[in-house]
């Protein structure tokens, strides 16, 4: 197995240091010329994160979920569906018959009903949930994802702390944005990363000489010439040789089949149970994505197969941070890129709607079992706190413990964290 120390140099430190900064990267990070070498080479951490270590997961639940079949449901209304509105574990707090597991979870969770994004695009609307702010030309910002890895980085971290778990395979995704290929997100699948054995005729102490070769040529390589590009090259690979080491943590089936029944055999239910090993590994932050809930077409019979998968598998989730201890320390997040209209069409679908939808968050500093927020009747337009992503964004920081109007420096300027405009849903946080 490859040896994960790295070079091991004091310059080798230094470097990490000077290119990793804290809460903000300094101009002398860019100027350091050794530029990011010695990423993942400290040995991996032994043991699982302190329970109050800040961590956060988003499920994205692609595609525009209805809120009148899961957060709000408007029944005996016109275009209300066929569905009931059940109780929950929180008295008076009432959700879709289509979540029973979910439902039973309430008292670790909250929703938020009246979401105004103003975006009913699928292209631009994932991008204004996931950056708290509206696309533009001119600018690309951060995913929540990688703020939360940067503003919860550290020297001792031998994981990605971004990592979108996804179906369709892995490698790193441009989303990171000013703040560097370190904290682009990775994806990985509900498998061991692919390719990930080493050569069986490659012994450990080959593995070694070999590595540290490749460390002082890339000194010698970059000592005056460190550029961005260069940085991410040699982060791409100290990240592959840690996740090659520490490969059998992205393996599910390590996990007792007791708790894989539990989860499902089905995708989503492994990615869910991956997530919890990854959290528990040390990822600051983990995204799932599930879909397709784009139900122009029988919304209620598409609604009735994908929220069926999704239930179980995430109130076990939720139910497992709890039992762990993980929930207080551990943001949840469900969500769309926009809800659907009461009316429907005419064949059995629901159209996009962004002027009135909700989501569900709860565990960090959420107050449990609220709801904020209310729709009219039909739950076609927001009546009570309209709220919009980038106070979503804020809010997110501020559970997590984070001030949400701070910012990072980055080449020398000051990059705030999210839209210094706006400010969190203060009814969302204990």
């Amino acid at each position: 197995m490859m040896d994960a120390d790295g070079c091991g140099s004091a310059e080798h430190r230094i470097a990490r240091r000077q290119f990793l900064g804290s809460l903000a990267l300094g101009a002398g990070a860019a100027a350091s010329g050794l530029g990011g070498l010695g990423w993942f080479t400290r040995p991996a951490m032994a043991r699982h994160f302190a329970r109050d270590q800040k961590r956060m997961i988003v499920f994205n639940l692609q595609g525009g979920l209805s809120q009148l079949e899961s957060w709000d449901p408007k029944p005996g209304t016109d275009g209300g569906g066929p569905f009931r509105a059940i109780r929950t574990s929180v008295p008076g707090i009432h959700i879709s018959e289509l979540l029973p597991h979910t439902a039973r979870q309430m008292h670790h969770l909250a929703l938020l009903r009246s979401l105004n994004t103003k975006d009913n695009s699928h292209n631009t609307g994932p991008v204004l949930m996931a950056t708290g702010r509206q696309p533009t030309p001119a600018a690309s910002y951060p995913h929540i994802g990688a703020v939360v890895a940067k503003a919860f980085d550290s020297e001792d971290r031998s994981l990605p702390g971004h990592v979108r778990i996804q179906s369709g395979g892995g490698g790193r995704n441009l989303d990171a944005a000013y703040l560097g290929p370190r904290y682009a997100s990775i994806g990985v699948t509900g498998k061991p990363p692919g390719d990930a054995n080493p050569p069986p005729d490659l012994t450990d102490e080959s593995a070694r000489l070999r590595d540290d070769f490749r460390c002082r040529l890339n000194r010698r390589f970059l000592a005056g010439r460190d550029t961005a590009e260069t940085d991410a090259y040699v982060q791409s690979y100290e990240m592959a040789k840690e996740l090659v080491r520490q490969r059998e943590i992205f393996d599910v089936t390590k996990e007792s089949e007791k708790d894989q029944k539990r989860y499902g055999q089905h995708a989503f239910g492994r990615h869910c149970l991956l997530a919890r090993r990854l959290l528990e590994a040390g990822v600051t932050f983990a995204q799932i994505t599930h879909g397709e809930y784009d139900t122009h077409v029988l919304n209620f019979s598409v609604l009735l197969q994908m929220l069926g998968e999704f239930d179980g598998p995430f109130a076990t989730f939720v139910s497992d941070l709890a039992d762990r201890g993980m929930l207080d320390s551990t943001l949840v997040v469900v969500l769309s890129e926009f809800g659907r209209t009461p009316t429907l069409n005419a064949v059995g679908g629901r159209e996009h709607q962004a002027g009135a939808w909700s989501i569900c968050l709860g565990g960090a500093s959420i107050v449990r079992g609220a709801v904020v927020g209310k729709t009219n009747e039909r739950g076609s337009r927001v009546v009570e706190r309209e709220a919009d992503a980038g106070q979503l964004f804020h809010t997110y920081l501020r559970a997590l413990g984070l001030r949400s109007s701070g910012h990072f420096t980055v080449g020398g300027r000051k990059m705030p964290m999210a839209d210094p405009a706006l400010e969190p849903i203060q009814e969302l946080l204990a």
